[in-house]
């Protein structure tokens, strides 16, 4: 199967300069915030190990994760790729990221790779990935358009961008509306970006599952 970069994006509200909340729009008290990420009710409508299935990946597969936070995707995508691959896991939170690297101890996962990025750039390098994994996080780019022509540039010759996130109504999860980017809007950076959508998937209750490629 040809390559996937997964944008999978984590559920966190957009920077809007609210109180309590961080530089990058994560709550202030960032315990509670990864509990609420960890929490095993969410596999319900996240559907984790379908996700994981639906992205066929193989043995020895670069995958760079965008918003890993504390690592509910991260883990079962490096028993994916197996110890000869290798997960970029991104965050621009140190908090969330040290919460991150004691799970990874904790379950013995050697092949992930923590990096702090930045706001506007996710610090891997050019056309290292066969997958780039985000999950609720595009709402957290200033200039969608500009982010998704770096992954781009990080993706390996046939990669691909799969990207998952809240539509943009009321739902019993997630954040609230004006947090959340339409899917029309997201095709609508993707395609300034110079990406297709090459396939999608319908099966998650209040999310798009949308893959891509340049």
């Amino acid at each position: 199967m040809t390559s996937l970069i997964l944008l999978v994006m984590m559920m966190a509200p957009h920077e809007h300069g609210h109180a309590g909340r961080d530089r990058h729009g994560n709550p202030d008290d960032l315990s509670s915030y990864i509990a609420r990420m960890e929490d095993p009710a969410r596999d319900a409508w996240q559907k984790p190990d379908a996700v994981v299935k639906s992205l066929e990946l193989k043995a020895g597969q670069t995958i760079c994760e965008i918003g890993a936070g504390p690592g509910y995707f991260t883990k079962p995508l490096a028993r994916a790729v197996g110890r000869d691959g290798v997960v970029f896991a991104v965050d621009v939170e140190p908090t969330i990221l040290a919460a991150l690297r004691d799970r990874l101890k904790a379950a013995a996962l050697s092949n992930v790779t923590p990096v702090l990025g930045m706001a506007d750039d996710p610090l891997v390098p050019p056309k290292s990935c066969d997958v780039i994994f985000i999950v609720d996080t595009f709402h957290h780019f200033a200039d969608g358009t500009a982010y998704l022509k770096r992954l781009v540039a990080a993706l390996k010759a046939g990669g691909r961008i799969v990207n998952i996130d809240f539509h943009k109504r009321e739902l019993p999860v997630g954040p609230p509306p004006d947090h959340k980017v339409a899917r029309e809007e997201f095709l609508a950076h993707a395609k300034a970006a110079g990406l297709r959508v090459v396939r999608e998937e319908t099966y998650l209750p209040h999310q798009y599952f949308l893959v891509l490629a340049p």
